[in-house]
């Protein structure tokens, strides 16, 4: 009986870690929405709504916690219950870089970069996270190396978005623009290469998750760093 009440522990931390996972896409790809359609409405509901990530995060974090002091696991059961632990820091991390999200949406007052589409660097990191938590949620270390892939396609789209934005700066400068405008074009700078980071920076914790998955599943350490 023991035993089965153990299994069941580890099935119960899969299952909310995948709720975890559930939560913050669904957090991200309203945060997504916000800055497309400009919605102050809903930037405000995602940064007020982190707490609700925050809690779910503790709790799993204490269910680790108990297993490993309480259990003392090992081999696979170990793996699992560390990469897991792992996944869900990451996971909540990627929550904050939604309420960021939220928060540039609300100080936005123009788009000075339409050819920086952020929306759809955002909506390729989802894809990530969704197809690494899919990973995690099957254990399939395979699809674990293709999100590992996807991220050199992520880093080449906001590098090319962040040149944009440096090339815009540079051309402003030569033509000697209207000192009253400065502090307003610094704010759209700041908040755009913020944006372009942020995201960056989802695709990363992806490849963590990935990474993870993969350790756990097959004891490969390749796409940890």
């Amino acid at each position: 009986m023991a035993r089965n009440e153990y299994q069941q522990q580890l099935e119960t931390l899969r299952e909310d870690v995948l709720e975890l996972g559930e939560l913050v896409c669904q957090r991200l790809r309203k945060a997504l929405e916000a800055l497309e359609s400009k919605d102050d409405d809903l930037a405000e509901a995602i940064v007020a709504g982190d707490d609700e990530v925050n809690e779910l995060y503790l709790e799993l974090e204490g269910q680790c916690i108990d297993l490993l002091a309480l259990q003392q696991p090992v081999a696979g059961d170990l793996r699992f219950i560390a990469s897991s632990f792992k996944i869900t820091t990451d996971l909540e991390r990627i929550g904050d870089l939604a309420v960021n999200l939220g928060k540039y949406t609300l100080e936005a007052e123009r788009d000075r970069y339409p050819d920086v589409d952020v929306v759809y660097i955002g909506e390729r990191t989802l894809e990530m996270i969704e197809t690494a938590i899919e990973a995690y949620a099957e254990d399939d270390a395979e699809t674990s190396y293709d999100v590992a892939a996807t991220d050199d396609e992520i880093d080449a789209l906001c590098a090319n978005a962040s040149e944009i934005v440096a090339r815009d700066l540079l051309e402003v400068d030569t033509a000697g623009a209207v000192q009253v405008d400065d502090d307003a074009l610094l704010e759209d700078v700041r908040r755009t290469l913020l944006t372009i980071r942020d995201l960056e920076r989802v695709g990363d914790h992806a490849v963590n998750v990935a990474a993870r998955t993969l350790y756990m599943v097959e004891t490969d350490d390749a796409l940890i760093y």
